[in-house]
């Protein structure tokens, strides 16, 4: 499968820079992977600390894997043992074909807790601290709040299918967190968003992409999914942060 080639070539070569442990999040980990649609969701804890020459040792890595199928969707956040306990430290990432910096988020955290696969090296237990319930909830609520909610506000966003489908999941998923403690799978979060009262059309045109195969849409349905996601999204959205905020 292009997948497992495309890992084990990045694996490869990741070795000379002394990985402690790889790890897979998100779909790859949670079984909901859909290969070509679905992004490689990785964490590496590098042994040593992350130089400038370090950087472009990894920039150079990323750059002999860009021709190889699938590579556009790799995603990695390069961890060191030293670094790996600060939950606020924004660490060096490859993501969207180019390096930049980003936190670990509690989400994440705590997925490599519960599912996280090992690709190499050390367990997720053995080197990440546990994030409490309490930090994953403020997490969730601030995430819901201070981006997703400003974001209902942009209207040509919503014409676009990665803000309609993460925009509506996210949501299910938060929902499901702050009620149950539970983290779920973007297709477990398909099937809560009609009891949320999510609107039917955009859930089915969601599943179609995902796990269907779709037709590609006409402008006015786009314009027509863009206004009924933001008409429900903006009020579920405030109703999830009054009640859990």
């Amino acid at each position: 499968m292009p997948t497992d080639a495309l890992l084990d070539r990045f694996l490869t070569g990741l070795v000379p820079l002394a990985p402690v442990a790889v790890w897979a999040h998100g779909s790859l980990a949670g079984g909901d992977y859909q290969e070509g649609r679905s992004d490689l969701d990785l964490i590496a804890v590098l042994d040593g600390p992350v130089t400038p020459r370090t950087v472009w040792r990894l920039g150079l890595l990323h750059a002999r894997l860009r021709d190889a199928p699938l590579a556009g969707q790799l995603h990695c956040t390069y961890l060191t043992p030293g670094t790996v306990h600060d939950a606020g430290r924004r660490h060096v990432t490859w993501a969207h074909r180019q390096l930049f910096k980003r936190t670990v988020t509690p989400v994440t955290r705590r997925e490599l807790h519960a599912f996280g696969r090992v690709l190499h090296g050390e367990p997720p237990r053995h080197l990440l601290p546990p994030v409490p319930d309490a930090e994953l909830a403020g997490f969730v609520v601030r995430d819901q709040r201070d981006f997703w909610r400003p974001a209902v506000r942009r209207p040509h966003l919503w014409k676009q299918d990665v803000w309609v489908d993460l925009g509506l999941l996210t949501l299910a998923r938060a929902t499901a967190t702050l009620r149950d403690g539970r983290l779920i799978s973007k297709r477990e979060a398909l099937t809560e968003l009609p009891a949320l009262g999510a609107p039917g059309e955009v859930v089915e045109d969601i599943a179609r992409r995902r796990y269907g195969t779709p037709e590609a849409p006409t402008e006015e349905w786009t314009a027509r999914r863009a206004e009924l996601t933001r008409d429900y999204l903006g009020p579920a959205i405030d109703t999830l942060v009054a009640s859990y905020g």
